[in-house]
């Protein structure tokens, strides 16, 4: 396998429930292949799977069933605030944060200005982590991750929340993503940006694939059969 590369073979995601013997299947045998550079929308209802097979890959969560293959070092953004310490400053939580994402401490400290710049929070770096708005915390945690410099990234919908100084901010790294060649999955609701960002889309419900090609021809049969709805 290569860089960035993905496969899944067979992965199924089971929520077992206290209260019920039957659990919930979140996944069911999911196949699919990813290859190095290649530019991932995911679409599908709410409870569809998307945010599940996300954080399997992530390595948030595990598979009941099947195999995960991946090469190369990934980060996520799927929560707000996720792997952040809320009374830690927002300089502290970037030591934090660029630990967990497999950076040394040498190397975060390297990067340290670089990230405070490109968040644009160099007045509130200082300040408890609690006290950031949503915006400013998907700020911080957006350029962590980009300055870990990994070969997979992974989006989900959270990125909608930032504002417009954001939307340029993350814009303009698709424009370096797609020169660098990096392995992008990105999950969102809002279909008309996914071909702007995404070569290939895959469709998710009820923790099936239902079809994966380019993105103008799945996000199109999609909203196709919700017209028929």
């Amino acid at each position: 396998m290569k860089k960035g590369e993905i496969r899944l073979n067979g992965v199924s995601k089971i929520y077992k429930s206290r209260e019920k013997r039957q659990g919930f299947s979140a996944l069911n045998g999911i196949n699919l292949i990813i290859k190095p550079g290649d530019r991932i929308g995911l679409i599908g209802h709410n409870g569809s799977g998307k945010t599940t097979l996300l954080k399997i890959i992530a390595g948030i969560a595990r598979a009941s069933e099947g195999e995960v293959k991946i090469e190369g070092k990934i980060n996520s953004l799927l929560e707000i605030g996720a792997g952040f310490h809320p009374d830690l400053s927002g300089l502290e939580n970037i030591m934090l944060n660029g630990l967990l994402a497999g950076l040394s401490r040498k190397r975060v400290l390297e990067l340290t200005d670089q990230i405070v710049e490109y968040s644009g929070l160099e007045k509130f770096i200082k300040m408890p982590f609690y006290t950031y708005s949503s915006g400013m915390k998907l700020k911080l945690a957006f350029s962590v991750a980009v300055a870990a410099n990994p070969d997979i990234l992974i989006f989900d919908e959270v990125v909608s929340m930032g504002d417009e100084k954001f939307i340029k901010l993350f814009k303009r790294y698709f424009v370096e993503v797609l020169k660098q060649k990096k392995t992008v999955i990105f999950a969102t609701h809002v279909l008309e940006i996914l071909p702007l960002y995404c070569d290939k889309t895959v469709w998710m419900e009820d923790g099936k694939i239902i079809m994966e090609g380019g993105s103008k021809q799945v996000i199109g049969k999609y909203l196709e059969v919700e017209r028929k709805a």
